[in-house]
């Protein structure tokens, strides 16, 4: 649909006059506030701008137009928040392309259809209802997560679609058939158990076939899940998160599974706050979707060493991306599956034992607390010397400087070195070479370094201080030194007295790295990078004055609360819509 058609609906929809459908609106000067409905909060921090048709939650950090309120409270895609809205603003829609229609809404249909045809052929499936009942699942949850069994036979669902009158290019399409060399087709999922997997809106796009362990061999896949398709991408999709997101949200936080299996045990034993990656690698994608709901992560991957090695690349992920990270740990099970299965009291009090993520790694990398005690601890081997770096290096990588300053504490407090020490050894090792975000990993291929974690704000700064050595002349941005990142404002200092070192060898080889790559920009591309660093710099200061708000809000703390919104409120409004 032309965005001239969703002007002419915003333009017909007075904002203020809609919201009030929804929410109690209080006057607020100009503007108007309400309880955000989005998250618990008992002081409004939920505001509406008559003149901008627009609205922003300080609290949660949500905001958008009459399209993004409604798309995320009635859990709505685009395409259906715009009937919605076209109704309401009495605007006619033209009748959707065919073409358009027969590419996803027909992707849907196959999707559902097939869905269907595999919960009826579980009814009749004796080994694989034996297969759910062992592992602990009840009724209720097989039918509220609509599982179901694919026959072991070469096209059960294939010539069921086809007796459908679907076109065999469409199964094919929609990845629950493969064509053969001969140009037959053959089911894609056969002799397995299905998990329909659904979008943020409740639709079927894919499917999980898990065979059962009785056939599992090297040759033949334990899982096989559908090929991505234009509704169907596993880097975007998370299993659940259709059911839980109401409750993630509620509860402030995500607790994040490897299995389905582990989703739907978890699940029956009251954990509802919860998603699963389906075997998938987290990814940025990911973490954008809980992001809106949560910001942070209960983490538990199985316990031998793969799960171990991916709970650490999701750690460094989430804190890269300022989540806060706890890991739960089992003893005695592999899994949340075998934990929810022994027991729900058994689940729900590792839950509530779950350690951050510096903790989890104090554990998993350093002495045990009575040897530091006892001062039996060699720091002088190699391997105990080369953990406490490691560590460090996870500690390195979280985004916020007072988190960072609090875990260095503890780990003085762990290791028995002083923090001194500990510093001077964190300057040394730097940050992690693992880098996941857009931004920093375009930032690589230019770095001299290439360790570091270059935020879109650092790329600018580091652009404006070339401009500066390139045209030789400091005063010229001499107005951005309160919005530099605290590296480039160090920079900055040094580079101003006509100096091109200093005591630190890491910053003397960023400073190289700029005077080598300076460049001679126009002016008229310096005002553009000086407008972008200071955007940069309020989105920075929105986020930390938000999450101030958060932490408020859940101690009660009225005066803090107040004086973190009036600061918020006082952040140009343009920085909340980009």
């Amino acid at each position: 649909m032309p965005s001239s058609t969703t002007e002419t609906i915003k333009e017909k929809l007075d904002i203020v006059d809609f919201l009030r459908g929804y929410l109690n609106l209080q006057p607020a000067g100009k503007n108007f506030k309400a309880i955000c409905p989005f998250h618990k909060e008992k002081t409004p921090s939920f505001m509406i701008s008559p003149d901008r048709q627009s609205w922003h939650c300080f609290g949660c950090g949500l905001g958008g137009d009459v399209f993004g309120f409604v798309m995320r409270y009635e859990n709505l895609e685009f395409s259906e928040a715009l009937r919605v809205l076209a109704e309401k603003a009495g605007v006619e829609l033209r009748r959707l392309d065919p073409a358009e229609h027969k590419y996803t809404g027909l992707l849907y249909e196959l999707n559902n259809a097939a869905k269907e045809f595999f919960k009826k052929s579980l009814t009749a499936s004796e080994p694989a209802k034996k297969y759910l009942a062992e592992r602990g699942l009840k009724k209720e949850t097989i039918e509220e997560f609509e599982l179901g069994w694919a026959p072991n036979a070469a096209e059960a669902l294939t010539m069921q679609l086809l007796n459908s009158r679907y076109a065999p290019e469409d199964v094919v399409r929609a990845g629950l058939a493969l064509k053969t060399e001969r140009g037959l087709l053959l089911d894609r999922f056969r002799g397995r158990i299905m998990f329909p997997i659904h979008n943020h809106v409740g639709k079927v796009v894919g499917f999980t076939g898990r065979v059962l362990p009785q056939f599992e061999s090297a040759d033949f896949g334990k899982y096989v899940n559908s090929p991505e398709s234009p509704v169907f991408q596993k880097s975007r999709l998370l299993y659940g998160l259709d059911k839980s997101k109401n409750f993630i949200r509620e509860a402030g936080n995500v607790f994040l599974v490897e299995g389905q299996m582990d989703l739907l045990m978890s699940w029956q034993a009251g954990v509802k706050n919860v998603v699963a990656t389906s075997g998938t690698a987290l990814t940025l994608d990911h973490l954008h979707s809980l992001r809106r709901l949560a910001d942070e992560i209960i983490l538990s991957f199985d316990s031998d060493s793969a799960g171990s090695a991916a709970s650490e690349r999701v750690i460094d992920l989430a804190e890269a991306n300022d989540f806060g990270v706890k890991v739960v740990t089992f003893s005695d099970f592999k899994d949340p599956a075998e934990a929810a299965q022994a027991g729900a009291e058994k689940l729900m009090n590792a839950i509530n034992k779950a350690v951050p993520a510096p903790e989890f790694y104090f554990g998993k990398y350093l002495p045990a607390k009575t040897e530091v005690s006892s001062g039996s601890v060699n720091y002088s081997d190699r391997g105990t010397l080369n953990n406490i770096r490691f560590v460090l290096t996870k500690l390195n990588s979280i985004t916020s400087p007072i988190e960072r300053a609090f875990w260095m504490k503890e780990l003085s407090k762990r290791s028995g070195i002083e923090d001194r020490i500990l510093l001077e050894e964190s300057e040394k090792v730097g940050l992690p070479k693992t880098d996941f975000s857009k931004d920093a990993s375009e930032a690589a291929e230019k770095s001299l370094i290439g360790q570091h974690k270059y935020s879109r704000r650092e790329l600018i700064g580091e652009g404006l201080l070339r401009a500066a050595v390139a045209k030789n002349d400091f005063s010229l941005v001499e107005d951005c030194a309160p919005y530099f990142a605290d590296v480039h404002g160090k920079i900055f200092k040094i580079l101003k007295t006509g100096s091109r070192k200093s005591e630190d060898p890491v910053l003397d080889e960023l400073i190289d790295f700029i005077i080598l790559g300076s460049e001679n920009p126009g002016d008229k591309e310096v005002t553009k990078l000086k407008n972008e660093l200071i955007k940069e710099h309020y989105k920075d200061k929105k986020l930390f004055l938000a999450r101030a708000v958060q932490s408020a809000e859940k101690e009660g703390n009225e005066a803090r609360l107040r004086s973190a919104l009036e600061e918020l409120n006082n952040i140009p409004l343009q920085v909340f819509e980009s």
